[in-house]
This record gives structure tokens, sequence and C-alpha cells, in this order.
């Protein structure tokens, strides 16, 4: 089996790189100058070159502001580079794997956590080009597995732990919202489960997190006190940060769905951010 990986800088191609080489998997992570998925002749090349089994896209937008200011970006590589890679994925008979994101709902359900059914509604223009991305690449292909993330976290400066852990050893006190709810979400137990679900030829669209949901403030206390840093966190709303970006105040998901049809159970939040911490 050969896996092509895209984004490689990323933590969660990072993830999947370190367990391919723990179990000595054949595989290739090219970088943007050599893989650049915005480009339908570039992803071409590259899959008619190395010929995967497996086509991995971990390559994302993920700037949820800057989304607002400048659309057509975040629709490129969201969207378009998606479709770029599924449709080369048909050609050559692979299978893709895609990765969505929870800011496809407004936040307005108010009877449980959301599951796969559920209507969406994106509130910005990172969640429409996640969105856009998630039908394309299912519109290109039937050997497509959409997985949808939340609050994603691993080894590397782009996530909230990280961004935490600096605020606290830069400030007095800290402000975080206590009114946004989803699901901190292991990069570790995104590699396991997607890999349990091409073992099993799962395809189609699943919500892929942690168990359990929290808030931002909760979070942020579970780290702190892992690490055993005394710092005073002020639960405050998410409105007095003025972002441009509007972001929904409930976009916790349910993992129910993939974790029945492979048979496992998911970790919850809280024994995946220890997890993480103790082995950082």
């Amino acid at each position: 089996m050969k896996y092509l990986i895209t984004g490689r800088n990323g933590q969660l191609a990072q993830a999947f790189i370190k367990r391919f080489e723990e179990r000595s998997f054949d595989y290739t992570a090219p970088d943007e100058a050599h893989l650049d998925i915005t480009s339908e002749v570039k992803v071409s090349d590259a899959v008619m070159q190395y010929k995967p089994d497996v086509i991995i896209n971990c390559a994302a937008y993920n700037l949820v502001d800057k989304a607002e200011e400048s659309p057509e970006t975040a629709f490129t590589v969201n969207a378009t580079g998606p479709a770029n890679l599924a449709r080369a994925a048909a050609l050559n008979k692979a299978v893709f794997v895609h990765f969505g994101s929870d800011y496809v709902f407004d936040g307005n359900k108010e009877s449980g956590l959301y599951t796969e059914d559920d209507a969406t509604n994106p509130l910005n223009e990172y969640g429409k080009s996640k969105l856009a991305g998630e039908e394309r690449s299912l519109e290109e292909l039937d050997r497509c597995l959409v997985l949808r993330l939340s609050w994603v976290f691993g080894q590397g400066k782009q996530n909230f732990i990280y961004k935490l852990t600096q605020w606290a050893a830069g400030n007095e006190y800290l402000k975080i919202a206590c009114d946004e709810f989803s699901v901190p979400t292991y990069t570790g137990a995104v590699v396991d489960v997607t890999l349990k679900a091409l073992q099993q030829g799962l395809t189609g669209r699943y919500h892929l997190t942690n168990s359990g949901f929290c808030s931002r403030y909760e979070w942020a206390k579970e780290i702190l006190d892992v690490l055993g840093v005394r710092k005073f966190i002020r639960p405050v709303s998410m409105d007095s940060f003025k972002l441009p970006a509007k972001r929904p105040n409930f976009s916790a998901m349910t993992n129910a769905k993939i974790a029945g049809l492979l048979n496992i159970s998911i970790p919850t939040w809280q024994e995946a951010v220890r997890s993480f911490l103790r082995r950082a």
C-alpha cells in the first residue's frame, strides 16, 4: 500500500508521517513546491508519478479570520485543491481522504451534538470553503472518505495548546471564551481512526473527534492543570474579542457513527489532552 500525504508541514500531516515512519509504510509527502494542490497539472503529475493507493489531504487554509478578507484564497486551497486531488485519485483508482471542519455548522442546534445528518450552515468564509471542499471531493469519486475534525491539536505551533502556553508565559492573567463549545481532537486519534477506517474500506462522510465536549475556558483550565501552571483564567464572552470571523457558539460533533461502524471506543478529549501533554 502506497500513501501520498499533502500539507507535509502541518501538525496533522506530521502525525501521519511519524506513524508511517514508525511502521515503515511506503509513503511520500512532497513539500508545496513539488505539490501545490491548487494546481491541477501539478497534482496530476505528482499522482501519476508516484501512483499512490491512498491520497491523504492534510493541506488546508486554516486562517479563519484572514479568510474573511480573502475568501478566494480560502476557497482555492480548501475547495479547488481537494477537488484536484479527488479527480486525480479517481483517474488513478486511488482512495481519497479529506478532512473537513465543525465550522460547517452554525451552532444553533439545541438537542444534542451535531451528527452527520444535521443541516450545515457555515457562518464564515472559512467554513463555507471547507464545506465546498467536502462536497466537491465527494462529487469526484465514490472511494472518498471525508472526516470532519474540530479543535485539532498535536505537535506544532498552530493549535490552541501551544498558543495558550505562550499566552500564560507572557501575561499575568488570561481571558478565555466560556461560551464557545466544541471537541478538542488529538492528531494521534485522527491518525488511529483514519487508518482503521481505511483498513475497513469505509467511505462517505463522518465526524472524527475525541469524545465529549467542552468550552474553550474548560479546555484551557484542563491544559494548565495538567501542566501544573497556576494562572488566573477569566471566563469571557467570545464576542469580547471582536474577531473578524463569526464562530459558532456550539459546534460539538458526535463520533458515535464512525466509532460504531469500526467497533472502537475513541478516548475522551481529557484523556487525549493528558496523553499529549505527558508525551510533549
